[in-house]
C-alpha cells in the first residue's frame, strides 16, 4: 500500500484541526469585536485581515463567515478519524462500512470547501484587494485536503469521483454567487456615499506616507467635534494604510479636530511613549469612553461607539464594507 494511502486520514484529520483552530480563532474575533489591524512595527504590506473580517464577505446570513468554516474543518475531521477508532480486528465489517461513506463525504466536503476558499481568494485580489495570511492559510488547508481526498485511496470508479466532485463543485459555486449576489450592490442603497480609492493609489514614495485627499462633509465635522469633545483618542503610524483609510474616511479637515497620536518613534510628533503607556499593540486603535477598540471603523460605527445623536450622511465607505443607511 501506498504511504499517502496509510496516512491520508491522520493527516487529512491534522490539517483539519488545524483549520479549526484557525477559523475557531476567527470566529472568537469576529464576534467579540477584536479586530486584526495592522501590527506595530510591520511593513506597509502587512495585515489586511482587518478589512476582510469585517467586509461585507465576512457575514453568511447575519452570522461570521469563519464559523460556517469552524463548522466545515470538524466535519473533516470527524470524517477522517472516525473509522480509525473502530477496530479492523473485531468490527472489520462496520469499519469497511464507514471507510467507504465517509470517503464519499470527505470528497463532498474536500470539493465544497476547495471551490468555495477559490471564490473568496478571487474576491481577495479583485474586490477587497488587500492580503490577509489567515484566510490564504485557510485556502491552502482546503486544497490540501481536497488532493489528500483524492490521491489518498485507491478509487475503484474514477467516475463516481470525477461526476461527484463536478456536481459539487457546480452546486458550490451556483450557491456561492447566490449567497453574496447583493453584496457589489449595496452602494446603491446608501445615497451619494462614495467608495474611498485604494491607500496604494496615494503613497507617497519619498515621504513615505499618504496625503489625505478627500472632503469633510458637516456629518464628518461634527462627529470628529464630538468624538474631541467626549475625550476619545485614536492611535495609528504613518506607515499603516489601514489609518490611511481612517483618515480618509472623515477628510482632512475633519480628521483635523481628531486627538491623533502618532505611534511610529519615526512618525511626525511621535508620542510614542503615551502608546506605549496606553497599551496600544496594533494600529490604528481607538480610545473610546476609557475601551480600546482596534481596526479602521466605519464612521457610522464610531457614532454608535460614542453615542453620537448628529447627521450621519457621512460621504465615504471604505470598499467591501457594509455600508450602513445613513439617519
Amino acid at each position: 500500500m501506498p504511504w499517502i494511502h496509510r496516512w491520508s486520514r491522520p493527516l487529512i484529520g491534522a490539517i483539519a484541526t488545524v483549520g479549526a483552530v484557525l477559523t475557531a480563532y476567527l470566529t472568537v474575533t469576529k464576534l467579540s469585536g477584536t479586530e486584526v489591524g495592522c501590527i506595530a512595527g510591520a511593513a506597509v504590506e502587512s495585515g489586511g485581515c482587518n478589512d476582510v473580517l469585517n467586509s461585507a464577505y465576512a457575514t453568511v446570513f447575519n452570522l461570521p463567515l469563519p464559523l460556517f468554516g469552524l463548522l466545515a474543518y470538524i466535519s473533516m475531521a470527524a470524517f477522517a478519524l472516525a473509522p480509525l477508532a473502530v477496530n479492523r480486528e473485531t468490527r472489520r465489517n462496520l469499519r469497511t462500512r464507514l471507510e467507504e461513506w465517509t470517503w464519499l463525504f470527505l470528497l463532498i466536503g474536500g470539493t465544497a470547501m476547495a471551490v468555495f476558499s477559490g471564490y473568496l481568494m478571487y474576491i481577495l485580489a479583485s474586490e477587497l484587494q488587500t492580503a490577509c495570511a489567515y484566510c490564504i492559510g485557510s485556502a491552502i488547508f482546503s486544497l490540501s485536503l481536497l488532493l489528500l481526498v483524492i490521491f489518498g485511496r485507491d478509487w475503484e470508479d474514477l467516475g463516481q469521483l470525477v461526476v461527484t466532485a463536478t456536481i459539487v463543485g457546480f452546486v458550490t459555486l451556483i450557491a456561492t454567487l447566490g449567497v453574496y449576489a447583493n453584496v457589489n450592490n449595496v452602494a446603491s442603497a446608501v445615497g451619494e456615499q462614495q467608495p474611498l480609492p485604494a491607500a496604494t493609489e496615494r503613497y507617497d514614495l519619498e515621504r513615505g506616507t499618504w496625503e489625505i485627499t478627500t472632503d469633510s462633509g458637516p456629518a464628518e465635522m461634527s462627529l470628529a467635534e464630538h468624538l474631541t469633545e467626549i475625550g476619545a483618542k485614536k492611535y495609528g503610524a504613518f506607515w499603516c494604510p489601514h489609518c490611511y483609510d481612517q483618515k480618509q474616511l472623515f477628510g482632512k479637515a475633519a480628521f483635523g479636530k481628531i486627538d491623533y497620536y502618532e505611534c511610529a518613534p519615526q512618525g511626525e510628533n511621535s508620542r510614542a511613549q503615551a502608546c506605549d503607556d496606553a497599551g496600544i499593540k496594533s494600529y490604528p486603535t481607538w480610545e473610546i469612553k476609557g475601551k480600546l477598540y482596534r481596526g479602521a471603523k466605519p464612521l457610522e460605527e464610531l457614532a454608535q461607539l460614542s453615542d453620537y445623536q448628529g447627521a450621519q450622511n457621512f460621504k465615504y465607505f471604505i470598499p467591501g464594507r457594509q455600508p450602513k443607511t445613513a439617519k
